[in-house]
């Protein structure tokens, strides 16, 4: 498998073959003139949710957010960002109607990721660390026993990035496997160590399907994606700067 792991400015043509994955960063604080270009491509119901935030910045996040996926999926699509449609799966997962293309998407602290690939589910996720959120009382809520017994038996200094893999690659798998919250967290294992490759490794039936990546976002963040498999490369791509 070929993996680019810098964020480069992405060609102007694209191809994506199967088993190829490109990831998308894009910082959601922009300037008016692109938080207006966003905007005037989302549909009605897109803007009514956006709407739905008390705060302006989360409002304009979540048009960048959306309006940024639009900008993404029209590349590969070749169509303008306002020409298509979004359905929606049983669990609330997005998904393109009457296309092959798969995508999914994560935001966190002004920060947003988008997956994309060709016939095959996957799911990415991204998350600000904050050391005051990765405790072993949350980990006992939300990770598998076997998790919580990794993340305690690992040193202190160890233990916020350790919280935030495990987090992020759980998040990953459940966005993929497009069963949202139904799918309870601690229901499953993933690694968590340091140094340890990133896996689903709980007795699953489906174990083997799936292929787990930690993503660099940048500093202060974790990221994961979680993609059927084979996965024959992945490239990271930056939305405007």
């Amino acid at each position: 498998m070929t993996e680019v792991s810098t964020w480069s400015e992405p060609p102007a043509s694209l191809t994506l073959a199967t088993g190829d994955v490109h990831v998308w960063r894009l910082g959601l604080d922009q300037p008016e003139n692109v938080v207006a270009e966003f905007r005037d491509t989302l549909e009605a119901h897109e803007l009514e949710r956006a709407g739905r935030f008390h705060f302006e910045k989360h409002r304009t996040h979540f048009v960048v957010g959306r309006g940024g996926l639009r900008y993404v999926l029209a590349r590969y699509l070749d169509v303008k960002p306002q020409e298509f449609r979004f359905s929606y799966g049983a669990y609330g997962k997005p998904a393109l109607v009457s296309a092959e293309l798969s995508f999914n998407m994560s935001h966190s602290h002004g920060v947003a990721l988008f997956a994309v690939a060709l016939d095959r589910e996957l799911g990415v996720d991204v998350e600000h660390i904050r050391a005051d959120f990765a405790s072993e009382d949350i980990a006992r809520r939300f990770f598998s026993r076997g998790e919580v017994a990794a993340f305690n038996a690992l040193d202190k200094d160890e233990q916020v990035a350790a919280f935030f893999r495990c987090w992020t690659r759980k998040e990953a798998y459940i966005k993929a496997i497009g069963r949202g919250l139904s799918e309870p967290l601690d229901a499953f294992d993933v690694t968590l160590a340091p140094g340890e490759a990133a896996l689903l490794r709980a007795e699953r039936d489906d174990t083997s399907r799936w292929a787990m990546f930690d993503i660099d976002a940048g500093d202060g963040y974790a990221a994961a994606l979680a993609v059927e498999m084979p996965v024959s490369g992945i490239r990271y791509w930056q939305i405007l700067s």
